[in-house]
């Protein structure tokens, strides 16, 4: 997929950029209600964040940065999610370390879940979006999902996430996500909201 960076901000992150996106995402995600949950603390967080970025979404899928201020994370749904044994036991050992008790397990658990519900047709996922704290309220947001969004209309090419605050669930909304289902993120668990965005002529 082409994507036109020319009238954004933004640029594509390379592998030597993981640092500075993770910390922006973690950041961002720093009060969801699901991250929270599942990993106990924020350092719990940037490590799963840590993980995923560098084995997969660096590696295999599209990751865009807004300056310092903010940044996403995309796949093909085609796209190979699972980690390499390095991976699984860097993940699993710095939950252990960083997370709460029973991190470990949620986490598991919760991307289990993501992975039954997660669509087979053919899509782009938006695995993460966040801004800085500081960057709040300023467009960027939107800046960020704009270029892909056209390439997926383009492209005539689904799009799908997993909202997992409900404060955000008015921006995917105006952008044309639309409401699949809710499902908790494990057992008591707070509830991942999966939506679809169809391409738009």
């Amino acid at each position: 997929m082409q994507i036109d960076l020319t009238a954004t901000p933004l640029r594509r992150a390379t592998i030597r950029d993981w640092k500075q996106l993770v910390d922006i995402t973690a950041e961002a995600f720093s009060e969801d209600p699901v991250g929270r949950w599942v990993f106990g603390s924020p350092r719990g967080m940037k490590v799963a964040f840590q993980v995923m970025a560098r084995s997969i979404y660096l590696k295999h899928g599209i990751c865009h940065l807004a300056g310092d201020d903010a940044a996403t994370m995309w796949a093909r749904h085609d796209t190979d999610m699972s980690l390499s044994l390095p991976g699984m036991l860097k993940l699993a050992a710095g939950l252990a370390v960083y997370g709460s008790r029973g991190a470990v397990a949620r986490g598991t658990r919760a991307g289990e879940l993501m992975a039954q519900y997660h669509p087979s047709s053919p899509h782009w996922y938006l695995f993460a979006i966040g801004t800085r704290q500081a960057a709040r309220g300023t467009g960027l947001g939107k800046a960020l999902l704009a270029p892909v969004l056209s390439a997926c209309d383009r492209d005539r090419m689904p799009v799908y996430l997993e909202n997992s605050n409900p404060a955000n669930t008015r921006f995917y909304a105006a952008h044309g996500f639309e409401r699949m289902q809710v499902f908790a993120c494990g057992e008591g668990g707070p509830p991942l909201e999966a939506m679809w965005r169809e391409p738009k002529s």
